[in-house]
């Protein structure tokens, strides 16, 4: 079972560091207000955070401060995370990785899992289900989160994240996300769902 609650995340931290230095983390992301933000949160809950936009600048990092824990994004535009995922093992066997990544599926997360990381999470996630994912002990699956977004709120995520990576081109997006561009057109005029 995972530290569900924010006293029992700190619970956890404490136990886990040393001679009362924070449990390292490394945090590779190549999407730069993400990572901002992700690293501001995880700081916020107890960790030294070691940001890192892709693959050898975190290998770097990796061997100079030997992390606890990493949080990896599955694509980087330097590497494969789930290669990552395997080196940082190589170096560092003890070490907790969750993959974080906005292209879920059930193939790639037996390959994250496989690769050595205890878990895999769908992007946007919030900060407080990483640390459940980082801290969750033995086999059983972390709580779910207090707040889920809706699945509305998903899709929305989801279609706009699309929608960035095809250059903002809504006929690109409309075929890459089998839907009718005028369909896409209404979705990506009107505001966020609220969560």
């Amino acid at each position: 079972m995972g530290a569900e609650t924010p006293e029992a995340q700190q619970a956890a931290l404490a136990g886990l560091s040393k001679g009362g230095e924070a449990p390292k983390l490394l945090l590779i992301d190549d999407d730069a207000p993400l990572r901002r933000t992700l690293e501001r949160a995880l700081a916020r809950r107890g960790f030294l955070v070691h940001p890192a936009a892709g693959m050898r600048e975190a290998l770097g990092i990796a061997h100079q401060v030997r992390p606890d824990f990493a949080v990896v994004d599955l694509r980087l535009e330097d590497g494969s995370g789930l290669e990552l995922v395997r080196r940082l093992r190589e170096l560092h066997p003890k070490i907790r990785i969750v993959i974080l990544t906005g292209y879920g599926n059930i193939a790639t997360a037996v390959a994250a899992i496989k690769a050595g990381a205890v878990d895999y999470l769908a992007k946007p996630a919030d900060a407080d289900d990483v640390v459940n994912a980082l801290l969750c002990s033995g086999s059983g699956l972390p709580p779910p989160p207090c707040n889920p977004m809706s699945a509305d709120r998903v899709r929305w995520e989801h279609i706009q994240r699309v929608f960035e990576q095809c250059g903002r081109n809504v006929s690109e997006t409309a075929r890459r996300l089998n839907m009718h561009r005028r369909t896409l057109q209404r979705i990506l005029n009107k505001r966020a769902p609220r969560e």
